[in-house]
């Protein structure tokens, strides 16, 4: 399955599910070391990897009679692109708000600066 942000941000959604995802990302695991660490059976961690699974999050590898799930970049780097696209232009909005918020404080500065030599004079 072709992973996309949409499946990938849906994927992580679920808090156990999440926590399994930061698990695999960190190193890869079978379902029963995943399950050892979970307060969950391990039918429901393998449902969860099945999810991620078809979000194109994790990908699994035959070792004998097991299965060791890690981390897909390829669907980890679909959610990152999708946010670049946001946060180019957060950015550009950030530092047009922070120019104009100095601007002001800066005709203020002026603004106060000549009311004293007002007086002074």
């Amino acid at each position: 399955m072709k992973a996309t942000a949409t499946l990938g941000f849906a994927a992580l959604g679920d808090p156990t599910r999440r926590a399994i995802f930061e698990r695999v990302a960190r190193r890869p695991s079978t379902v029963g070391k995943l399950a050892a660490q979970f307060d969950v059976s391990r039918p429901a961690v393998s449902q969860h990897l099945r999810v991620l699974k078809d979000a194109g999050l994790v990908a699994d590898t035959a070792v004998g009679t097991s299965r060791i799930y890690r981390l897909e970049p390829r669907g980890v780097e679909a959610m990152r692109h999708y946010l670049d696209r946001f946060w180019d232009s957060a950015l550009a909005a950030f530092a047009q708000a922070a120019e104009a918020e100095q601007a002001a404080a800066d005709r203020a500065d002026a603004t106060a600066s000549a009311k004293q030599e007002d007086k002074k004079s």
